[in-house]
């Protein structure tokens, strides 16, 4: 059994007989002593590197378990507390132990399995009979029908045996006063207790505390552990504790990286008039899973859209809340609808504020359905690439700017065609430079790749949008994860010229009744005389909280798509407020209109005044709020 179990570690354990001391007068003995010392060591190097080679915690168990079994026991239990505490948490209530199962085992072939499986709290007549009928009937712990008879759980009583056992630290011999009333605390007290020293009880500690117990288990048929064993087994211990220790807080950081970076992209992305999205987000293959990538979507006044990508230097917690403070800076500036140039100029400002090396690349362009344009602004960041309908992909020529965190660079933008059925991709340098490519090479399989996706799809149509994702990160090789990736598409749709309609009122009395002449016109151009009374007596009511403020000629556009959109500008920043108005006043009940009356409704301040707006229902569509 010690040579199978040689094939677990590569190092055979030394069998029987003492290990102190060659016997006097007797030639060789201590050559045999200091060989068996050298086995020993040997085989706690070995074991104690198998065990440190895990990452997670069945890893480190079933290194443990692969370990030692058959070389140093014939089986072992894994007890850990359940739940594991992490770094300094105090855990509340009693101490409960689990014994540790896995469902990561590989299939029993050979010896070396054996303990695995037993390590995980399987049925031990089952291993049994897989190794070709290994006889564990004799094992101490091992009923009549071949089974493992150990508890599942096990509470801790304070000041009661175990706990005086695990507060020692040190492994203790089965046989020992100790351990003979702490292991039915264990193991159940139903079942026999291990006869002489075949048992051996350590208690696993990680840097602060006792975190479980392991028991090594040695049947009758080979000699029962000595005194050296027990330096062993506190070897093993002592390692895998730590290991456990490091796999929980591995585990808490990779848990808090995922929620940080969960909740610093967007959860889903809006659905803005004229134009659709898809997005992807890939973690680095070979780095930390956080890092500083990020996309978004910000609905506009006037039914724009501002596409945002951005890519931190670095992977880490660090890099990810720089990105989640960018991120809130760049939704604040798009709000408040300055251009993208001026957006990335104060994203400039605030990654200096954040430190002298807070470093990004970032690409801000603002989607207009109406005009059919984009504008583009660039800081740093590899260029857009705009697949039109006939299948022609380009690499877009954006002035290439210095990256964010630079400080004293101006940004220039660009304002180009959006025809409707084209596809814009956004993205990160991770999808287009890697170890094996420099970024323009990247950039180039890129084109050719949408190129050729869409020819495939037809050319008088465009591929589908959520596909196109798949298929344009499908182009990654196994060693091109090298970065996280970001990715964000859009498909323009477009407004007609015929579905919108645009004036210009004067800031005076008469202008809410221009304003339902207006609207009444609209309406019966495109069919819609249904709406008619509800959309004039909602915009009779903004038209005049309008003109009540402005100085400057107040605008009104009505947008006709999947809805009605009416939106209202004039230069006061001040903007409106919902109140319930009391019976007496004259005033106050035209936001309270407009919200029951209006599909959704809204209003934004920019930087020259504010758009108050609000969507109407066509009639056959069901109304969403």
């Amino acid at each position: 059994m010690a040579a199978r179990g040689a094939a677990v570690t590569g190092v055979p354990y030394p069998a029987g007989g003492s290990g102190g001391t060659g016997l006097p007068g007797v030639p060789g003995a201590g050559d045999t002593a200091a060989r068996r010392e050298g086995d020993r060591l040997r085989f706690v190097g070995a074991a104690t590197r198998r065990i440190a080679r895990g990452i997670d915690l069945d890893e480190i168990v079933l290194g443990l378990c692969r370990a030692t079994v058959p070389t140093f026991s014939d089986a072992i239990l894994v007890y850990l507390r359940d739940p594991l505490p992490v770094g300094d948490e105090r855990p509340v209530g009693p101490v409960v132990l689990r014994l540790r199962r896995t469902d990561r085992l590989r299939p029993i072939d050979d010896l070396t399995d054996i303990g695995s499986t037993i390590g995980a709290g399987m049925d031990l007549a089952g291993a049994a009979g897989a190794t070709g009928g290994l006889d564990f009937s004799q094992l101490p712990l091992v009923g009549p029908q071949g089974d493992l008879p150990a508890a599942e759980l096990c509470e801790i009583t304070p000041g009661g045996a175990l706990a005086e056992v695990l507060r020692g630290v040190r492994p203790v011999f089965g046989s020992s006063a100790a351990a003979r009333a702490a292991l039915p605390e264990l193991l159940g007290v139903d079942h026999p207790l291990p006869r002489g020293n075949r048992a051996v009880l350590a208690p696993l500690r990680g840097r602060r505390r006792v975190i479980g117990a392991a028991v090594f288990l040695r049947s009758p048929e080979r000699p029962a552990f000595e005194q050296n064993d027990l330096l062993v087994a506190a070897q093993l211990a002592t390692h895998t504790a730590l290991g456990i220790d490091k796999a929980v807080l591995y585990g808490r950081e990779a848990y808090i990286a995922d929620e940080l970076q969960r909740t610093m992209l967007p959860d889903s992305l809006p659905q803005p008039t004229g134009v659709r999205l898809a997005s992807r987000y890939l973690p680095a293959a070979e780095t930390a899973r956080v890092g500083g990538d990020w996309y978004d979507a910000i609905p506009l006044p006037g039914s724009r859209v501002a596409l945002v990508v951005g890519d931190v230097m670095g992977h880490s917690m660090t890099s990810a809340a720089i990105m989640g403070q960018l991120r809130t800076t760049a939704q604040t500036l798009a709000q408040l609808d300055l251009p993208p140039a001026e957006v990335l100029h104060h994203l400039d400002e605030q990654a200096q504020r954040l430190g002298s090396d807070r470093m990004a690349t970032c690409l801000y362009a603002v989607y207009d359905p109406v005009s059919h344009r984009i504008t583009i602004a660039n800081a740093g960041h590899p260029p857009p690439v705009l697949l039109h309908l006939g299948g022609r992909a380009e690499v877009l020529r954006v002035p290439p700017g210095a990256p964010i965190g630079v400080g004293g660079v101006d940004f220039e933008a660009v304002e180009l065609d959006a025809p409707a059925g084209a596809t814009l991709l956004l993205y990160t340098d991770g999808l287009v430079e890697s170890r094996l490519r420099d970024v323009w090479t990247g950039i180039e399989q890129l084109r050719e790749r949408l190129a050729t996706t869409a020819q495939l799809t037809g050319l008088d149509h465009p591929p589908p949008l959520e596909a196109l994702c798949d298929d344009v990160l499908d182009m990654l090789g196994p060693g091109d994860r090298d970065d996280d990736i970001a990715l964000l598409a859009a498909r323009f749709e477009g407004i007609a010229p015929s579905d919108v309609a645009y004036w210009f009122l004067d800031p005076e009395e008469t202008a809410p009744g221009r304003a339902r002449r207006f609207a009444r016109r609209a309406l019966t151009r495109w069919g819609l005389e249904e709406l008619s009374d509800a959309l004039e007596l909602l915009v009779s009511e903004v038209v005049t909280n309008a003109v009540r403020y402005a100085e400057r000629p107040v605008t009104l556009r009505l947008l006709r798509t999947d809805v009605v959109r009416c939106e209202v500008g004039d230069d006061s920043p001040q903007l409106p407020r919902q109140r319930r108005a009391r019976d007496t006043d004259e005033g106050g009940r035209g936001l309270f209109l407009v919200n029951r009356m209006a599909r959704r409704w809204g209003a934004t301040r920019l930087s020259s005044g504010k758009v108050v707006w609000f969507e109407l229902a066509l009639p056959g569509v069901q109304e969403r709020r």
